[in-house]
Parts: C-alpha cells; structure tokens; sequence
C-alpha cells in the first residue's frame, strides 16, 4: 500500500519535477517508509512506499524491469502475486525482488493490459513504455484504490489522492455542478469521472487507460459482472448457495492473509467483520490483533457497540482493543478527518474510521475490514422496498428511496450559477440501470450500488481515513470472485432473514447466535448526527467565513434556516442537512480552495 504521482508532458517540454515531488511529499502519510522520483523523456514518477510485500530496498518504487523495459509506480497489493510470479519465471522472466510490484512489471510486459484479468487484488498503477513513451494507467474492478486525474493543456499529472493534485499547482478549483448535484442528492457520492472540482477527474474502477505520447488515450472496462441468474448455478437450493459462498468467503480472507507483516481485524461487532474473525481463527490465527471505536451518547442516542465486539474477541481469543472517543475529541478530529478526505464525504464513521486508524496504524500496518458485505449481499434496509417495484419503474423508485432530495428541491439550496438544468443525478441512475445484465429490480440497484456508490462512499472513506496514518485496509467482500457469485445469488437468498439472509446462514454456523440475530448496528457517531456543541461551533465557523460568502453556492436563506434548528433539518434519508451542507464547505477550505 502507498501512494503514487507522475505527469506526462506531450508538447515536448520536460515533466515539472519539482510538481511531481511536491505531489509525492504530499502523499508521505500514504507510504511512511520509503520515497523515490524518476524521470525519463516525457514522464516523471514519483512515489511514497509503505512496506508490507518485502520490507527489503529491492521492493522500493518507482521501479524497473530487470531488462530495462518498463518502470511503474504501484499502490495497493496483488494477493496471487507469488502464483503469478511462478507463472511468468516459467516463461523466462528474471526477478530481482520479492515484491508484487516486480511481478505487475512483468505480468504486463508477458499480458499487456490483460495482465489485469489475472490480477487478484487491490491496485492503482502508473506504467511507461521506454521504447514507445505510452504510459498505462490501471485500477482494480471495484476501484478500493484510487487514481485522481488533473489534464491540462500539454500535459496530464495523476496521484493517489486529490490534495496530491492541488499541492502540486495549477488546478482549476471552480465547482463542478454535476459534482455538486450528485452529492447533494446522492448521499456524498459523486460517480467517476467527476469529482467536486472541474479540473480534477478520477479514473473509473475496473479501466486501463492507454495514454500515447501525443496526449490522445483510449480506455478499457475490463469486468463487469452481469447480475443474472447462470446456468451453472441453476440447480442450486439455499444450502448449497450458503456453503457457496462460504468457500468464497474464506478463500477471500485467507487471500488476504498475504503479508510480510502482522494483520489485524477492524471489529465492529456486526456479522461482517466477526466472520471475518471467526475464518481467520479458523486458519489457525491466534493473538489475531483487533479494534473497535465507540463515542459518547448524546441526545439521548448510544455511541458505541463494545458489547458485541467483546463478545466475538472472547469467542475467539483476540488480543482485543477498545477506543472510547469523548464527543470533545470529535470536533478536534473533525479537521484532521476533514484534511485526509480526498473527497468531501458526510457519513458520520469517517471521523470513527480516522481516529480509530490513528491508534491501530501503531499496533499494526494491515487489517481486515467488513466493508462492502451489506451492498454485495443486500443488508440495508430499503432493499426490500427496491425489490418490490416493477423493472422499468426501478430508477425512479431507487431515487425515492435513496436520494436525499428530489432536483426540485435544490433550486432552494442552490444559486442558479451551481444548479444544472435537468435532474443530472437521476439520469445517471436511469442510464446505469438502462444497462443490459441486471435481471430484476433488485439486482439493478445492488449493481449501482456496488460498482458506484460503494466505490465513492463506504470505500472512498476506508480508504482515505487509513491511508492517513499509513495503514493497509484489505476488504474480503470486495473480492471480485465473491462478489461475481454473490450477483448472480437469487434476490430472496439476499433478502431473506430482514437482509443478508445467505450471508447469516454463513454465520450461523461460525458465530455466536446473538451476533447473527443482532438488529443491524452502524458506526453512529451522536455529536455529528445531532449537532453537539463543539461541532455546531465548527460548522457556524466555516459558513460565516469570507471564503463561504464569497462561493456562493447555498442560498443565504436556506443556510440561515438550517442555522436557526440545526437538528432538526433532515434529507429523506435521515441525514443532518445542516452538516451536509456545511462539510462541503469545510472541505473547501481545509483544502486551500478559495
């Protein structure tokens, strides 16, 4: 796991090394243990290197093929590296290290772009072609690692995370209004390529770009899974489709055992991350490390779940710890939160997931996280709702369940400058269900959710809020063979048991039954959800400031209305509007964008 920069000139100058090296000084909390810059022709490197795949300096980046072919930058981990790297020795490849990294060299220079078919893992690349000058650009299927793009005239520069981007200069920071549309609507998730700020683009998950020395690049969706019922799964019953996906899931986990490094377990308490638990005490893990986060109440709502989480660390013998976060320390860590988002996201738990980071990041460098499990195998509760609605009404009825707000409301939130003329984000829903491949409404929503809101929301924040303390989280139910099974699963497995229903009849048979029957638990966070003190402090702050004023964006009346009541202004979704609102603007200024 690192953090990784280049630019790519095509008017014939050099690359600006001193914004390749100030992209990659940016990315140090990403890749603590090591650093390097290289430069030839047209292009420029850089890289920050956290040490999990040989901690020798032969796995330092960039790095280049033994034969002086190809040199690339690589963020995130090959879990069938060593299998790969057996194959292409067969083939007559020569290596130097023990490291992935050297095998994602020689596994394109054997597979080209297809070398990514092969790949089981998480990963972001950047790879230059010394004979042509073409530099390839890659990210894994369900885009756990991210890849950010600033274009330019003349050139394009790339990096692991967008301050990456704006620390090395030069981006137009003007609000994209899709971006803003998308957030304000869709809950924070803003879909590739856009991001909140016009010049800063992200690669999409699952694509190769092929960029050639001219500047002109061509993409390559690489998988998609189809969510329809295959013949090979035909005359499988509910037993069969547990144990199923049972084997998929343990093969998931022990995957991501791979390490040169101890690993360790984000415990919440919830059916996911125990069975995460429980499969690595089934590989015969023992003084497995894990972690949990709980807040103070407030507003009468209980912050924390130990209770559960105690109960699976006594079950299975983990050398378990406990973070308890007063709602005081909450607005402090809001900044720091706030300053590791590459994107702006309102869901409570990022500020959960950065604190409780900063505290594993010095017990251990990897773990497990259960992120991913209730998008892939239906557990929110409005997908039975989604289930229910006729094929063709699916895209309105996803955007009345899920959405925050309709687009008709936002010309009261919005200033006309930042309000696009028709309903951008429901057409985005419409035309991605529009897609050949999902069979019924449900499957429909959970391919949307998985392959976009997933990868732009839960794991954007899992991501970031690790990476900010140089900690490697590895998330089993994105493994893409998992996660191919479960979209071909019946919809009344998934739904079955109020959600979930294949996935608890997994854990029927490794988990104490009071985790399995628990009502579904989330990462709440009281002084965020209702306002506390400190954070209604924080929030009054950034709207009243010049840079607020001067944006432009809200409308002063609706601002004044949330400010008035701050908790009790809600989207249909439940969230704090006032908080909605103001994050964005914090974001905008932690980052410097004016």
């Amino acid at each position: 796991m690192c953090g990784l920069s280049g630019e790519i000139r095509f008017d014939g100058s050099r690359p600006d090394l001193g914004a390749v090296e100030r992209m990659t000084d940016r990315l140090a909390a990403r890749g603590p243990d090591g650093e390097g810059i290289w430069t030839r022709g047209a292009v420029a490197l850089g890289h920050r290197r956290l040490k999990i795949i040989d901690l020798s300096d032969l796995g330092a980046q960039p790095m280049t093929d033994a034969d002086d072919e190809i040199t690339g930058v690589f963020n995130g981990c090959v879990y069938n590296y060593q299998e790969l790297r057996e194959e292409l020795g067969r083939l007559g490849h020569r290596f130097r290290s023990t490291s992935d990294t050297e095998v994602v060299l020689h596994a394109y220079r054997q597979w080209g772009t297809a070398c990514v078919e092969r790949f089981h893992g998480m990963f972001a690349f950047a790879l230059v072609e010394h004979r042509t000058g073409r530099v390839v650009l890659g990210r894994d299927r369900l885009g756990i690692k991210p890849l950010y793009l600033a274009p330019a005239p003349g050139r394009l520069r790339f990096a692991s995370s967008l301050p990456a981007l704006l620390a090395a200069g030069d981006v137009d920071t003007s609000l994209d209004p899709v971006a803003v549309h998308q957030y304000l609507s869709w809950h924070a998730t803003v879909a590739p390529p856009h991001t909140v700020l016009n010049g800063v683009r992200k690669l999409p998950p699952a694509t190769v770009r092929v960029v050639e020395p001219d500047g002109s690049h061509h993409d390559h969706r690489y998988w998609q899974p189809s969510y329809t019922r295959r013949p090979e799964y035909a005359d499988m019953g509910p037993d069969e489709w547990r144990d199923a996906v049972l084997e998929a899931l343990r093969t998931a986990v022990r995957r991501r055992m791979v390490s040169d490094v101890p690993v360790g377990v984000l415990l919440s308490g919830g059916l996911d991350s125990s069975l995460i638990v429980a499969l690595l005490a089934e590989e015969g893990q023992r003084g497995l490390k894990t972690f949990s986060v709980g807040f103070e109440a407030e507003g009468g709502e209980q912050g924390d779940e130990f209770r559960y989480s105690d109960l699976v660390a006594r079950e299975f013998g983990t050398d378990h710890r406990r973070m308890m976060v007063p709602s005081d320390r909450v607005s402090t860590a809001l900044d720091d939160a706030v300053a590791a988002m590459s994107e702006p996201m309102i869901s409570h738990d990022v500020v959960a997931f950065h604190l409780l980071s900063e505290q594993v990041s010095k017990e251990v460098k990897v773990v497990q996280s259960g992120q991913g499990a209730d998008e892939v195998f239906a557990g929110y509760h409005w997908y039975p709702e989604l289930a229910a609605a006729p094929r063709e009404e699916e895209p309105r009825q996803y955007a009345e369940t899920y959405f925050d707000r309709p687009h008709t409301d936002l010309a009261d939130v919005l200033h006309p400058h930042m309000l696009p003329a028709d309903d951008v984000s429901g057409r985005f829903v419409t035309e991605h269900m529009a897609r050949p491949g999902a069979q019924t409404a449900l499957d429909a929503a959970l391919r949307l959710d998985t392959h976009v809101m997933l990868v732009d929301d839960p794991v954007k924040r899992v991501d970031n809020m690790t990476m900010a303390w140089g900690l490697e989280a590895r998330v089993p139910f994105l493994d893409h063979e998992l996660v191919e099974l479960a979209a071909a699963c019946p919809p009344e497995l998934k739904l079955a048991d109020d959600g979930k229903g294949v996935l608890k009849e997994v854990g029927r048979k490794l988990l104490p039954r009071e985790i399995v029957d628990r009502p579904k638990g989330y990462f709440p966070v009281p002084a965020i959800r209702h306002m506390a003190g400190p954070v209604l402090d924080r929030v009054r702050e950034a709207l009243a400031a010049p840079a607020a004023r001067q944006r432009n964006v809200f409308r002063q009346p609706y601002v004044a209305e949330l400010l008035a009541a701050p908790d009790e202004h809600r989207t249909k979704r439940g969230a704090n509007a006032l908080w909605q609102v103001a994050l964005l603007e914090i974001w905008l200024q932690t980052h410097g964008i004016t």
